[in-house]
């Protein structure tokens, strides 16, 4: 429980741990809002897309032959890459600004 508070006490200020933890959370949200879109991009890219007409009929195709859920087909690896890139990204950022302004400042 000690852990805990002290995990919970960190969160509260402007450290790596919060930034990677904001930056994660919010690409997950965007990988979970754009997979569909995604994957209907990745189809008519592939092999196989001279089977599509347009956009509409690859999503109606997918729909209709595969179900919703094959809207998010691949998002378990695509969740864990960007939710890392980004957590790791944010995280780096501040403490690389951070190193920077003691060398230079920025402030006027």
């Amino acid at each position: 429980i000690l852990h805990f508070a002290l995990f919970c006490r960190n969160l509260q200020r402007n450290t790596p741990l919060k930034a990677a933890g904001s930056g994660a959370f919010a690409g997950g949200v965007s990988v979970l809002l754009f997979q569909g879109i995604d994957v209907v991009k990745s189809r008519m890219q592939g092999l196989e897309a001279s089977k599509y007409r347009s956009t509409m009929h690859c999503i109606t195709s997918i729909m209709q032959n595969e179900g919703p859920l094959a809207f998010y087909k691949g998002v378990g690896p695509r969740l864990t890459r960007v939710c890392l890139e980004v957590g790791i990204t944010m995280s780096l950022y501040g403490e690389i600004v951070k190193m920077l302004n003691a060398v230079w400042k920025t402030d006027p």
